[in-house]
């Protein structure tokens, strides 16, 4: 078989796990020409502890973008300061706004907390006194942010490294990008957030829930950025100008779940693209925020949410474009469907 040579290497030579590292390296020199080319601030780095895989890097514009993080909270006030103390003294961004977004707090050490944030130019306490409605809160302080870049921060997320906003802006300034996702934990160090997969139980549920923070999930994807269908508004960052174009949540039929979903799904209508970045990470000690409140009418708000999803989105939902239909949808960890979800060619009918 001749062989050609190149500065990429060989192309017999890619399919040989022996010279694995020359045909990566040939890949990620193919990358960074094509950046370079086209004018994209950008470099291909190595995967830590993944050397088959690259990391993009795309930088975050000089000067960097103003951003407006929202934080809606009802008293928990433990919870919110490490959420806020987090934003403030452990995120290394240079242009940060935060709205603390007060639902209707009542504990004397919650307004304690808000006087102590008056002397930090960055934060801004604002009332909201309507009943609480998650979606409504967030449009309501997206109206009076004053950054171009809007962040979705549920009261008990806490920063676990510094670099996490800059990740993310770096992806959510790219004009193909609609928002970004960060990777999330629960407490025991296990994944609760990875993207959102439609379908899952119906609507649509977390990717590797569950699996071990330094697991390389399905082919690698708790290690790579990747284009997801969704995300979760815990930790949700994108441009102001794409929330507004698409209308932002929706107040009138998505209270509490499932808003963000729907936020998603219409960002995508609109030609845009969701990223997913393991390279931004949190802790979400969800159980307890503010999004969980329980009430007398839970149910039945969550059941009249799960039946505008179906209404609204329809077959949409089981066809996530970014989950192969061989896949189960009973659960987010990947296995195989059984019945198989897909039809073969020839058996099917003409309705089918």
């Amino acid at each position: 078989m001749p062989r050609y040579p190149s500065r990429y290497g060989s192309a017999a030579s890619s399919f040989s796990r022996v010279a694995m590292a020359t045909a990566t390296g040939a890949a990620r020199r193919a990358l960074q020409d094509h950046f370079d080319r086209t004018g994209v601030a950008a470099t291909v780095d190595v995967v830590p502890g993944g050397g088959e895989y690259s990391r993009i890097r795309y930088q975050v514009p000089d000067p960097a973008p103003a951003v407006t993080l929202i934080v809606p909270t009802r008293d928990k006030v433990e919870l919110l300061r490490g959420c806020v103390e987090g934003l403030r003294h452990r995120t290394d961004y240079p242009n940060l706004e935060i709205l603390v977004v007060d639902n209707n707090s009542e504990e004397p050490a919650t307004f304690a907390y808000f006087d102590s944030l008056k002397d930090d130019p960055r934060v801004r306490v604002l009332r909201c006194e309507s009943p609480f409605n998650d979606s409504a809160i967030n449009n309501f302080a997206a109206a009076q942010a004053t950054g171009s870049i809007l962040g979705l921060i549920d009261n008990d997320i806490e920063v676990i490294e510094p670099g996490w906003l800059k990740e993310m802006v770096s992806h959510a300034v790219r004009p193909e990008v609609g928002g970004v996702g960060a990777k999330l934990y629960d407490a025991n160090d296990t994944v609760q957030h990875a993207g959102l997969i439609t379908g899952i139980r119906g609507i649509a549920g977390h990717s590797h829930k569950g699996f071990l923070r330094g697991d390389h999930g399905y082919f690698s994807r708790l290690q790579l950025a990747h284009n997801v269908s969704s995300v979760t508004a815990a930790c949700f960052i994108l441009r102001k100008e794409v929330f507004d174009e698409v209308g932002g949540l929706d107040a009138d039929h998505l209270a509490v779940a499932f808003n963000d979903v729907d936020l998603c799904l219409r960002i995508r209508d609109q030609g845009y693209l969701l990223v997913w970045t393991p390279f931004a990470e949190l802790y979400h000690l969800e159980s307890q925020s503010c999004r969980r409140g329980a009430a007398p009418d839970e149910g039945k708000r969550l059941a009249g949410e799960i039946e505008y999803m179906q209404r609204r989105w329809g077959k949409r939902l089981l066809e996530d474009p970014y989950y192969n239909p061989n896949l189960t949808l009973d659960s987010g960890d990947f296995a195989l469907a059984f019945p198989p979800r897909t039809v073969k060619p020839w058996l099917r009918t003409e309705n089918a």
